[in-house]
Order: C-alpha cells, then sequence, then structure tokens
C-alpha cells in the first residue's frame, strides 16, 4: 500500500484520489465537503509549485501556514485548511496511507488566533428591503429570485437549509405559516415561523412554476424555464451575490442575510431565546456571539424589574 511519508508528488493519482475520498468521507455537512475539498486542493498545488518537497511533513504544513499568512488570508480561513490538512493526515495514518508519528505531529499544526468576535455584515431595513424587491418579477427566474431573498432574510435559514427547503417544510401552526422540522447543525430539528410577506414570495414563485411538491427552489435557464429539481447551495450563493452587487451592497453572502434577520430581530426586541430557536443555535450563548452581545452592568436586567422595596439593612 502506497505510504504519504515521501514527497506527495509521488503517490499515484488514484492514491491521492482515496485519501481525498476518505477525508471528504469523514465529514457530513455539504459545506464542509466543499471547504475541505478546496483546501487539499490548494494545499497540494500549493506544494507542487512552492514547497522544498520534504514531503507531507509538519515542517512542510507549517510553510503552508506561513505562506497562507504572507497571502494576507484571514485567520479563519488559515484556521478552515489547517483543519482541512490535519483531518487529512489523520484519516492517511488511520487508512495505513501514512506513519502515526507523522500524522501526529501535522496534527500539532496550530492554527491563528483569532482577535476578537467576527460580526461580519448585515442590511439595514432599507437595504434589506430594496434587495428583496430588486429581482424583475416579470420573469420566471425574478420570482424564484424574490422568494429566495425573502426566505434568506424574512427566516434566517442557511444556504444549504434553503436548498433542501421543500413544499412540505412550509405548514401552519397556530394561525401561522412556519417551516416545520428543518435539519440544521449536527442534525437539531426546530421550526422557524415565516413572514406573511415570505409566504406570499413563495406562492407568487411556485404558482408561476406549477410547483406543487418537491424542493421549492428550482434552477431556471436562460429561456427562462425550469431546469432541475433543485438548487445547489454554490448557486445560491452566487444568486445573492449577483444582487448585492447591483444594488451597490458590495460583496455579501447568504450567511449575511441570516446574520441580517437576526439583528433586525434584535433591535425590533424579539426575545433572544426565541431568536435563537429560529437560528437553530444550540445555545443563547452562540446567538449572543453571533449578534455581538456583550453584558452590560451599568444598565443590567436586575436595573429594569421596577420593584420598589425597603432597606434590608444592606
Amino acid at each position: 500500500m502506497e505510504t504519504l511519508p515521501v514527497p506527495i508528488t509521488q503517490p499515484s493519482p488514484d492514491a491521492i484520489a482515496r485519501l481525498k475520498a476518505l477525508l471528504l468521507d469523514s465529514v457530513s455537512s455539504p459545506e464542509s465537503k466543499r471547504a475541505y475539498g478546496r483546501a487539499v486542493e490548494d494545499f497540494l498545488n500549493w506544494y507542487r509549485r512552492d514547497s522544498s518537497g520534504t514531503g507531507f511533513t509538519k515542517a512542510t504544513v507549517q510553510g503552508y501556514r506561513t505562506h497562507l499568512l504572507s497571502m494576507g488570508q484571514s485567520a479563519s480561513t488559515v484556521n478552515v485548511r489547517m483543519s482541512a490538512i490535519r483531518r487529512l493526515a489523520a484519516e492517511a495514518a488511520d487508512n495505513g496511507l501514512m506513519a502515526p508519528d507523522l500524522a501526529s505531529g501535522i496534527g500539532r499544526v496550530k492554527g491563528v488566533k483569532r482577535d476578537g468576535i467576527r460580526t461580519g455584515n448585515w442590511l439595514t431595513v432599507r437595504q434589506a428591503e430594496e434587495l428583496v424587491n430588486v429581482p424583475n418579477v416579470e420573469t420566471l427566474k425574478g420570482k424564484r429570485d424574490r422568494a429566495l431573498l425573502a426566505v434568506l432574510i424574512g427566516c434566517g435559514l442557511r444556504r444549504e437549509e434553503t436548498a433542501t427547503l421543500s413544499q412540505d417544510h412550509i405548514q401552519q401552526r397556530d394561525g401561522r405559516w412556519v417551516i416545520v422540522d428543518m435539519q440544521g447543525k449536527g442534525g437539531r430539528l426546530r421550526t422557524v415561523p415565516m413572514p406573511s410577506w415570505c409566504k406570499a414570495a413563495i406562492d407568487m414563485w411556485t404558482t408561476a412554476a406549477h410547483l406543487t411538491g418537491g424542493r421549492v427552489f428550482r434552477p431556471v435557464n436562460k429561456g427562462d424555464r425550469l431546469s432541475g429539481d433543485s438548487m445547489t447551495a454554490q448557486s445560491i450563493f452566487e444568486t445573492v451575490k449577483k444582487y448585492g452587487t447591483e444594488i451597490g451592497l458590495g460583496d455579501i453572502a447568504p450567511h449575511d442575510l441570516r446574520r441580517t434577520f437576526a439583528k433586525l430581530a434584535h433591535r425590533g426586541r424579539a426575545a433572544l431565546e426565541q431568536i435563537q430557536l429560529s437560528l437553530g443555535h444550540s445555545s443563547v450563548q452562540t446567538t449572543e456571539r453571533y449578534l455581538g452581545i456583550r453584558q452590560d452592568l451599568t444598565d443590567a436586567p436586575c436595573d429594569r424589574l421596577g420593584l420598589n422595596l425597603h432597606s434590608f439593612g444592606a
């Protein structure tokens, strides 16, 4: 069996392909598979082009980390790349393709410390309204895209969740429309309330497309006709980026619209726990970090109780 203590360029393409497959099979999220696959390709391309050819070793991975930092890559990007490479080494060792001591050394290559909390981008109310209304609803594609943007902003779904959203998910509960049994990270199921304007946009799209079941969002070709049964998460990313650029919002992504949902809901005085439930976060602390909320000790919740009690001798 081929091993990888030797220079990475020597193993056959089949061995490299097998190793990549083992890595991608070890993660379940489609987004993680995409990110890890790209990370491995970029690492191999760098190795063949710029490395000293010493093999898949701790020193080589440290050199690649230095290269990424010299290129101005963000801490989060470097950390994702390092995570993929460490996992690649672990899978290689577990499957007899690499000496365990080499894999252990690579596993000790650290990522980059992140300073502070990345809050990312979010839209104002006016910008969110402008974005949802920018698609040309005289076309089938425009109707789809407006419904797509409405779901991302109005329900705060992840792009992978939006891609898998089916018409069976959309049901009535307690007199309102909701998305039921939406499966998010960690396999957690949640129910997501849907604003009426979002449901109206979906209805306009599905009626025009003559959809009665299956995935809500489908590909539309240049002839403005349906051309498949489901959209990919990447195509949703490209759709958001296209319309964001059209109205001068710059490089926005679907996650920025999810963040917009959370920010606008919080500013509208929605309860933090309810925002957490809609987003599908595992803890309220995650939602607090997501919103960039910090504990305020000068104007604390206990100061808002409104009680007027006699002194207890303190």
